[in-house]
């Protein structure tokens, strides 16, 4: 997940109301449910505090992480993962209690130190909001987010499914669903006219939200049984109603008051062990909650902060253990309710916390005659909805039948274990997939030799040749990727042949993303390898930065790769490398020499083609000349002129002026040849920067000059400007020739 959130879309009151209403009517029953499950081992007395810290819990996380949250439709409410690990937490806290101790005094240090487990669990997940590990998030893949959207939807529909039958959870319910006579059909009838409804509702009505209309098509329907049958009137234990709620706010400060009273007692070695639940809880409720905006996230097509949503989840969970509770998460089922019903703000969240507030408080008795296979009815259209049936569409073809593969995995583990678990296993099958196609894609780019590919150094004629005829001692290998164990050894098979054969072989890792310890061994053995034939390993454009936070130039040295002997070298870039393998290819072949004698008018290979009589003649009086010192700039990108300039002995590099200082090097000009045409030919200003690289001698014709020539001597003019087009002519020819060679490798 990114931690850029969109912008709110516009705020609909209606939407907000109806999702909050929607989500405080899935939320509150499962709410109590939860916080009677917690209690449960502690006896019938205390049932009502837990049904009042289900209630609190939900508030509290209602309206805090609703406030300070992220995800805009996400409703937060005490869950399944806190009532499991806090019931199984109270069995063990009352297995330690003393037998001959008080049962009041019992119950009131279990609460007490389940109280704690939240508090503690509500301060880790603040702090993993603080060290920013909700980040994490957003390197689960698609297919794994895809499959576990279905596996949730399933789950929901499973769960829900025995409630709508009126069976019993658990291999009764396989059983039972053989045997109609086992079904209880005022359940079904109910349950099947809310899901009618539901699938109705677009068609009925656009502003009323479909879990409204099944809601009531359900409650109707009872409402209609009920006049046939007297046992469906009655509230209390009736398993198709969710029944009257225990316990008032009234009840609370005095709990809290003894709870916390008893608090001062506990000593360190009674608080450590706490410790660990507490960081299991904070966990579970951190993935929780962020799986399930992964899936808001793909429904709503938002982006959630999911470091600010752990932050406002902890807070929530701080709030609701301190005023005693049930901790909770981003909880999937009221989420996708509000969302159907359209809730679009936090304000929905907000609502939704302040009904539950307000049913507790004043509407008990109607939401106790709401229908559970009603609800159940809502849950199990929305968990269809979830269900990526497109996938489907990937079995078609062998190339993405993997991504179904874990797609199905997840969804499997999810329904035979635990969403956890599934995450767990999506995310090991996707590194798998990913490693595989990373190992299949080659790590090199593109590799071209030396009669394929030359530096920016403009050679001249007889030099070209030179190194086309020996352009086979050079290999230049851009390299890609990451560049570790699962991928070197494909680089020594794709170069083994090249080692062998070329004495300087060029590695450019400037599109190397990360490198490990043997990625630094193959360097080792190539460096060898091509020593063993007096051949030269030449390392370019390294990364200044990797995943390591080290550049590759220290993280070689830190492997003692680096520093480098005369058969490794390093360079800036590409250029510069080809450049030294040129000038050694020409020092072996004893060409590219500096001559003792200044090269005169007669000697520049621009006018060799020159036939006019006097042509030499003509050409001193117009031509003069310049020296300039080693780093002294010839011109400026934006200079006016319009003098062309030809090397006599020395080097003048073309660089193009960027942003912040930087320079693209363009080319580099060495003896007889000429530079700066564009702005003789044209009459335009400078388009780039020109700088002496050694101590240079130039000859320089002006425009202005020229076209004085030109008046005396037109068809020496002509001749000039032939000569300079053929110029011009083998640089593109040559230029096409690199391109071409580039394009296809």
């Amino acid at each position: 997940m990114v931690q850029n959130e969109n912008p709110v879309p516009p705020a609909s009151g209606k939407g907000d109301f109806w999702g909050g209403v929607s989500a405080m009517l899935v939320a509150l029953p499962s709410s109590i449910a939860y916080g009677v499950t917690t209690v449960a081992v502690l006896g019938p007395a205390y049932l009502a505090q837990g049904a009042l810290a289900g209630v609190i819990g939900a508030v509290a996380l209602g309206f805090t992480a609703a406030s300070l949250g992220s995800a805009r439709q996400l409703i937060s409410a005490p869950c399944a993962p806190a009532a499991a690990i806090l019931s199984a937490l109270a069995v063990s806290f009352v297995a330690q209690g003393n037998p001959g101790q008080d049962e009041a005094m019992i119950a009131t240090r279990v609460l007490l130190l389940l109280t704690l487990v939240g508090v503690f669990s509500a301060v880790i997940q603040i702090v993993f909001g603080v060290a920013r590990g909700g980040r994490l998030i957003k390197y689960i893949p698609y297919p794994v987010v895809a499959g576990y959207l279905s596996g949730v939807g399933l789950m929901i529909i499973l769960a829900q499914a025995p409630k709508v039958f009126g069976l019993h959870a658990g291999p009764e319910f396989w059983s039972g669903l053989l045997h109609p006579d086992h079904w209880n059909w005022n359940a079904l009838l109910v349950g099947s006219l809310t899901m009618v409804g539901m699938i109705s509702a677009p068609r009925l009505s656009k502003s009323v939200p479909a879990a409204i209309i099944g809601l009531s098509a359900g409650a109707l329907t009872f409402a209609a049984l009920a006049l046939w049958n007297p046992e469906l009137r009655v509230v209390a234990h009736n398993p198709l109603l969710v029944g009257p709620m225990q316990g008032s706010l009234s009840d609370l400060a005095g709990v809290l008051g003894a709870r916390w009273r008893l608090a001062g007692s506990l000593s360190a070695d009674q608080l450590l062990p706490l410790l660990t639940p507490a960081l299991t809880l904070a966990t579970l409720l951190s993935i929780d909650t962020l799986k399930t905006c992964v899936v808001l996230d793909a429904m709503s097509g938002q982006r959630t902060n999911s470091n600010r949503e752990l932050l406002a989840q902890g807070t929530g969970n701080l709030f609701s253990a301190l005023l005693g509770g049930m901790p909770g998460a981003g909880t999937m089922g009221p989420t996708l309710v509000n969302l159907n019903s359209g809730g679009q703000t936090r304000r929905a969240g907000m609502i939704s916390g302040g009904l539950i507030l307000a049913a507790f408080l004043f509407g008990r008795p109607l939401i106790a005659l709401i229908p559970t296979p009603a609800l159940a009815g809502i849950l199990i259209v929305l968990g269809s909805r979830m269900v990526d049936r497109e996938s489907l569409q990937l079995l078609r073809h062998r190339a993405t039948f993997f991504d179904f593969t874990v797609m199905a995995a997840v969804v499997v583990v999810a329904i035979a274990y635990n969403l956890i678990a599934a995450a767990g296993v999506g995310i090991a099958l996707a590194l798998g997939l990913f490693m595989r196609d990373l190992i299949r894609g080659s790590v090199i780019r593109r590799k071209l030799h030396g009669d394929q590919l030359s530096s920016r150094k403009h050679r001249l004629t007889g030099e070209k040749a030179l190194l086309v005829r020996h352009g086979r001692q050079t290999v230049v290998c851009e390299l890609q990727g990451s560049l570790f164990f699962g991928t070197t050894d494909q680089l020594l098979t794709e170069l083994d042949e090249d080692i062998r054969a070329c004495r300087f072989v060029i590695l450019d890792l400037r599109r190397v993303q990360s490198f490990d310890f043997t990625a630094g061994h193959v360097l080792q053995v190539i460096h060898k390898q091509v020593k063993a034939h007096d051949g030269f390993l030449i390392l370019c454009d390294l990364p200044a930065r990797l995943p390591t936070g080290l550049g590759l130039a220290d993280y070689l040295r830190l492997l003692g790769i680096l520093p480098a002997d005369q058969h490794l070298r390093l360079f800036e870039n590409r250029d510069e490398a080809l450049e030294w393998a040129e000038d050694q290819i020409l020092a072996g072949a004893g060409a590219g020499g500096v001559s003792s004698t200044l090269p005169g008018l007669r000697d520049i290979p621009l006018f060799a083609g020159l036939k006019s009589p006097g042509a030499f003649a003509a050409l001193v009086e117009i031509i003069t000349e310049r020296s300039a010192r080693a780093g002294e700039v010839i011109f400026r990108k934006g200079d006016p002129g319009c003098e062309l300039f030809i090397v006599r002995r020395g080097n003048v590099s073309v660089n193009l002026p960027l942003d912040a200082g930087h320079r693209y090097h363009l080319t580099t000009f060495t003896d007889g040849h000429c530079f700066g045409d564009m702005a003789f030919l044209d009459q335009q200003p400078r388009s780039a920067d020109a700088v002496a690289v050694t101590d240079t001698e130039l000859f320089v014709l002006s425009r202005t000059r020229f076209e004085t020539l030109a008046k005396s001597h037109p068809e020496l003019a002509v001749e000039i400007l032939r000569c300079l087009c053929h110029e011009l002519a083998v640089r593109l020819r040559y230029s096409n020739s690199e391109l071409r060679a580039l394009h296809e490798s």
